[in-house]
């Protein structure tokens, strides 16, 4: 059987098909004809293999209580080793119905009310707000944006970390929404800093698989000492198109991290995965390099296809310096307008709907994210609207 679906460039139809991205936009106070480039998921058709496999699962007819069978495990360990070099040990999976789910249960399982949390901005949105709701404190190691692109303030995260007796690190790796694909020194300065003053780390690395300037470094893989102080989060979600099936896939090596893990998870009474999920993250790990290494180069050819068109038309909005995801960040600074003529400008005058940046935090103020896991004729329609309402 091949698989069918590599046509990255036909149009897919999404309204009216219960589609946050698509369907709601009055609910989040958008008009309703609003080119919608924000959410991250993707407009493609997911792998065939996986369509197949839940087609034969749901035709069955019976939807009881369900579990992985040896074939999950063997998929999600296959899939690790072969594209992340990493060994997996079958003790180490949690199951959860999602990576902010999951990121939530470690914030009550390792800290205290009134703790602080470390978190790098801007970065995606939902790390702050899982912190505070949780009755948490969030301190914010801000990246600095430099020649284009991010880098780390090391000495302001370890600052960070001892004058507010820091308890939790939650990583974004791959940077959800600067786009670094940190390199192994980065990822290594990190964690020699957590461990040295007793931080666990928390290492969300949904978006792995889109690395594209150099390949994704797993955070556990550095070693030992890494592996047994961190929480690695992971899941087929964004890689496959799969978010709204809820599953992802967390690894915790340490036992007495694990148990603690496990216990709190336990205590909200959600611990189970659906079938559907099961099924489609089997067949994506098992059948689905194919389809995401087509996705993988049209996504790249889409970034830099709008790289080139602003620097040809609309030369003072910039794309930041891209190393991975299908999420791109620009920089609309230069144009020396307010984030609120910016988005006014953006939806009612350009009909786009992107995410703000400053939602990120206070450092993506003047930026915007758009997501580009879309047909090029997509991109280009949005482009074009930009052009017209910003040249």
């Amino acid at each position: 059987m091949a698989e069918r679906n590599l046509d990255f460039d036909q149009y897919v139809n999404r309204y009216g098909t219960r589609s946050v991205k698509f369907d709601f936009p009055e609910y989040f106070g958008k008009p309703g004809d609003v080119l919608p480039m924000w959410v991250a998921d993707m407009d493609f058709k997911t792998s065939s293999y996986i369509v197949d496999a839940l087609n034969e699962a749901l035709s069955f007819g019976v939807y009881g209580y369900s579990e992985g069978l040896d074939g999950y495990w063997e998929a999600l360990k296959g899939w690790m080793k072969r594209r992340h070099d990493w060994d997996v040990e079958k003790e180490w999976l949690v199951k959860t119905p999602g990576i902010v789910f999951a990121i939530s249960q470690a914030v009550r399982a390792f800290t205290n009310e009134g703790d602080r949390v470390i978190i790098q901005t801007p970065v995606y949105y939902p790390f702050a707000k899982t912190v505070m709701q949780n009755g948490r404190k969030v301190v914010r190691n801000s990246l600095v944006f430099k020649d284009n692109h991010y880098e780390i303030d090391f000495d302001d995260f370890e600052k960070k970390i001892k004058d507010n007796d820091v308890k939790l690190f939650i990583l974004c790796s791959p940077h959800n929404p600067v786009g670094r694909v940190w390199t192994e020194d980065e990822l290594r300065r990190l964690g020699e800093i957590c461990i040295r003053n007793g931080v666990i780390v928390v290492s969300d690395e949904i978006h792995a698989d889109f690395a594209m300037e150099r390949k994704h470094t797993v955070f556990a893989r550095l070693g030992e000492e890494f592996l047994n102080n961190s929480v690695i989060c992971t899941a087929p979600s964004k890689t496959f198109n799969l978010a709204g099936l809820q599953v992802s896939n967390i690894f915790i090596a340490n036992e007495k991290l694990r148990e603690a893990y496990v216990k709190e998870y336990r205590s909200t009474g959600y611990d189970e995965i659906s079938l559907p999920a099961l099924v489609a993250c089997e067949a994506a790990y098992t059948h689905g390099d194919e389809w995401l290494d087509g996705a993988l180069k049209y996504i790249k050819g889409n970034a830099d296809y709008t790289r080139k068109y602003l620097e040809d038309n609309l030369p003072k909005i910039k794309l930041v310096k891209q190393e991975g995801l299908y999420l791109l960040w620009l920089d609309f600074r230069a144009l020396g307008l307010k984030d609120e003529e910016i988005n006014d400008r953006l939806i009612n005058g350009a009909k786009l709907w992107f995410d703000e940046g400053k939602m990120f935090g206070t450092e993506g103020e003047g930026f915007q994210r758009i997501n580009v896991a879309c047909p090029r004729s997509t991109l280009i329609k949005a482009l074009e609207n930009l052009k017209k309402e910003f040249a």
